[in-house]
Order: C-alpha cells, then structure tokens, then sequence
C-alpha cells in the first residue's frame, strides 16, 4: 500500500507545481497587459492632441491662402 501512496503523493507535489507556475505566467501576462493598456491610454491621449493640433494648424493655413484675386487686364 506504500506504493500507490507515493504515486499519488508524487502527483499532487507535480499538480502543485504546476499550478504554481500558471500562477507566475498569469501574473506576468497580467503585468504585460496592464502594461499595455497604460500605453494605449498614453497614445490615445497622445493622438488626440495631435488631432487637435492638426485641426487648428488646418484653421491657421485656410486663413494664410486667403489672398484677394489678382487684378485681371
């Protein structure tokens, strides 16, 4: 009866370990994604005011084209 009692002993140590090391890569994949999101909030926030740049730097060229017509002859 020893015997079986050290194979599943072995087995429960092996499913520990295991769990163990799903724990660890959830964890880091945890951080990677959080990680990521902060970035995609700084891009975000980053394209919005590139957007808004854009449009006032569009506003400011439409009022430098504005030139009176050439006198025609």
């Amino acid at each position: 009866m020893s015997e079986p009692w050290h194979e599943l002993k072995a087995q429960l140590i092996e499913l520990q370990t295991q769990l163990a090391f799903q724990e660890d890569v959830l964890q880091a994949l945890d951080k990677v994604v959080t990680d990521q999101q902060q970035r995609l909030d700084q891009l975000a926030l980053v394209n919005t005011r590139l957007e808004q740049q854009l449009s006032e730097f569009a506003g400011w060229m439409d009022e430098q084209r504005v030139e009176p017509p050439p006198p025609h002859y």
